[in-house]
């Protein structure tokens, strides 16, 4: 079992930037990958990054264009989406989420976090 909780979302300026973080709590972090994902009401939930066990290797969505950044810190249990120049069509909730294989579908992931707001005004 791994409890996720998402922290770091909030308002912002188009152009700016927010650092996304997600705190796991159980066991075997390190053995997960992990991901970010984003929905806006009446859409289905959004690849956004993910990135390997190692963090060796990650992958992103097509919208993202070098505008993020997702890293994870196995030793703290964490994993961040840094966002920046951000745009007012990445307004949605972004939730942290946690597989034990795959990489960029929802029904990969076992774990989710309960989401964190981020809303980009222009």
């Amino acid at each position: 079992q791994v409890q996720l909780v998402e922290s770091g979302g909030g308002l912002v300026q188009a152009g700016g930037s927010l650092r996304l973080s997600c705190a796991a709590s159980g066991r075997s972090f390190s053995s997960y990958v992990m991901g970010w994902f984003r929905q806006v009401p009446g859409k289905e939930r959004e690849f956004v990054a993910s990135i390997g066990r190692s963090g060796g290797i990650a992958y992103y969505g097509d919208f993202v264009k070098g505008r993020f950044t997702i890293s994870r810190d196995n030793a703290q249990n964490t994993v961040a989406l840094q966002m920046n120049n951000l745009l007012p069509e990445d307004t949605a909730v972004y939730y942290c989420a946690a597989a034990r294989r795959g990489w960029s579908r929802t029904t990969d992931y076992d774990y989710w976090g309960q989401g964190t707001q981020v809303t980009v005004s222009s």
